[in-house]
């Protein structure tokens, strides 16, 4: 089934510890080990190890690096100190979005993106279309194997392999040299699941040994393998969109309710006087978070009507574990697009009584601010 697939350095890891393999955006990934629920529990409860080794890496380096990431960019790299990251968007002129994406500031010309794996080649060639003489660009993502540790023992489990003070890695800070396990590791507190955690980079040689390592330190908390089904199901419940659902050429950033990474005040951007524009006329149309209230998963495409009137679709959908409901997110009509009013989707050809909600769903409430939430 999964010959002519791309494979991560933990291909054959994920299918010694009984992954279930399937494909993804055009990799061989494991959608789940022990089962979707029991994998999203032990994130929310204790803690899990992700494979997220296909995620795209690009590196931005030159004496233009920053003033080309500020014009490719709806965030603003100024804010960036070295080793901290901020999570942003590349947009089309039009204002429909290319990627989203984490930029990492590792120095003043010296830059690395973190990017969508569906989107590694588009955005490396955007990239490349839009940069100067003064700037270079490489496809970092085969030679870096990435992973994600997420949960409330996340640094209890990750400390114990480290001399290092992982109570001193802020939210989206990163540490570019850290011995884990004996291997030579870069790590910042970033996640996409709603808990803190660390997302872990290494060499795809020493990949294998640190996924053991970290599973063999987090067994006596019962720390577990995670795959693609439970990763969805998390972020679902955290409200964070996904490309190509809640995210697309075809929808923008203010209508995905990211408004506040698109930073209008600064000096122009790729995108920027139609995101302008939008947001002086308001958006037409908006993403909202939904309940069932009748039996019935939502799925992704799935119409949204009010009054038998169509006024949008769902962009994701499923059965929430950790609030054991149907929930789901829905690009719809601004229009009367509250908390509280009810409306219809049709799943199967036949309307099901939902209500409009607050995004994310679920919440962690931190004592301090480390956090490890993606925004």
């Amino acid at each position: 089934m999964d010959n002519h697939l791309l494979k991560t350095p933990l291909y054959e890891t994920h299918r010694r510890y009984g992954g279930k393999i399937i494909e993804f955006a055009g990799w061989a990934l494991p959608v789940q080990y022990s089962g979707i629920l029991d994998e999203h529990e032990a994130v929310r409860s204790r803690a899990g190890l992700f494979d997220v080794s296909h995620m795209g890496k690009l590196e931005v380096r030159g004496k233009g690096a920053y003033e080309f990431l500020q014009e490719l960019s709806t965030g603003d790299i100024g804010m960036l100190a070295d080793c901290r990251a901020i999570y942003s968007l590349l947009c089309y002129p039009e204002g429909g979005v290319v990627d989203d994406i984490l930029i990492y500031r590792f120095g003043p010309e010296h830059f690395f993106l973190v990017v969508n794996a569906s989107n590694i080649n588009k955005d490396y060639d955007w990239a490349a279309q839009n940069k100067t003489d003064a700037v270079e660009v490489t496809d970092l993502s085969g030679s870096v194997a990435q992973m994600a540790l997420q949960g409330p023992l996340a640094e209890k489990i990750l400390q114990s392999l480290t001399m290092a003070n992982l109570m001193d890695l802020k939210f989206f800070h990163i540490e570019r040299n850290i011995e884990i396990a004996g291997i030579n590791c870069m790590v910042s507190r970033t996640g996409y699941t709603g808990e803190d955690g660390f997302e872990i980079y290494t060499s795809p040689a020493h990949a294998p040994n640190l996924w053991d390592a970290i599973l063999e330190a987090g067994r006596p908390y019962r720390a577990v393998p995670v795959g693609l089904g439970a990763r969805d199901t998390l972020r679902l419940e955290a409200g964070l969109p996904l490309y190509g659902h809640e995210l697309s050429p075809g929808i923008t950033p203010l209508e995905a309710g990211l408004s506040k990474f698109v930073k209008l005040d600064k000096p122009d951007f790729i995108g920027r006087a139609a995101l302008a524009a939008q947001y002086a006329k308001g958006v037409d149309r908006t993403l909202i978070g939904f309940e069932m209230e009748d039996r019935g998963i939502p799925r992704s495409h799935y119409p949204v009507e009010s009054g038998g009137r169509e006024i949008g679709y769902v962009t994701s959908g499923s059965y929430s574990p950790t609030l054991k409901k149907n929930i789901g997110m829905a690009l719809i009509e601004a229009v009367g697009a509250e908390q509280g009013v009810k409306i219809d989707v049709v799943i199967r050809n036949k309307r099901m009584k939902a209500v409009i909600v607050r995004i994310p769903f679920y919440k962690k409430h931190y004592k301090n601010k480390r956090g490890g939430i993606k925004p």
